[in-house]
């Protein structure tokens, strides 16, 4: 979807990786290590971004990072837009409505961390939830946001030792 608006494959890239997860900084060289993209194409975006006022830097050391502006006012429309194009908004309508006593979902692996991924890894939390329901969602889920879904269910007790040294991002709470 993402490719028909904005036909910079850098920019795509880039828009992922900071408004997936707003807390995701970054800086060039370990941008040109992720996307295999030389500095000049990703300076020449970040700058653009950064000039548009969307991204926002500091600096640590010697090291210039970037970060979302999530004081900007399209970065909600921005975040949705990301969010929609690869398929989270499916996967949490579809769980919620009939999965179980469910109290919250979470985004992990590559996705939190704000690059895009084939794969998604949802964590929910919950007890007594519909394994059965949520393994055939899964399957029909897939095959709408062509992507693959690893889920995996825990109790509030679990996921402080699961969740350690890994890039999280809460996408739904029971209010």
């Amino acid at each position: 979807m993402l490719n028909s608006l904005i036909t910079s494959q850098t920019r795509i890239k880039l828009l992922l990786k900071f408004f997936l997860n707003s807390n995701t900084k970054s800086y060039l060289r370990n941008l040109e290590q992720e996307f295999g993209e030389s500095t000049n194409a990703i300076r020449v975006e970040l700058n653009r971004l950064e000039n548009a006022n969307l991204l926002i830097s500091e600096f640590k050391g010697n090291r210039k990072y970037f970060s979302a502006n999530i004081d900007h006012p399209l970065f909600n429309d921005i975040n949705s837009i990301v969010k929609n194009s690869v398929g989270l908004d499916k996967v949490i309508e579809s769980i919620i409505k009939k999965v179980g006593n469910l109290e919250k979902a979470y985004i992990t692996g590559d996705l939190a961390g704000g690059t895009d991924s084939q794969i998604i890894d949802l964590v929910l939390i919950g007890q007594n939830l519909d394994t059965t329901y949520i393994e055939d969602l899964k399957s029909k889920t897939e095959k709408v946001i062509n992507r693959r879904i690893r889920n995996l269910i825990l109790t509030e007790n679990q996921i402080s030792d699961y969740f350690k040294n890994k890039p999280v991002l809460l996408i739904w709470q029971r209010d």
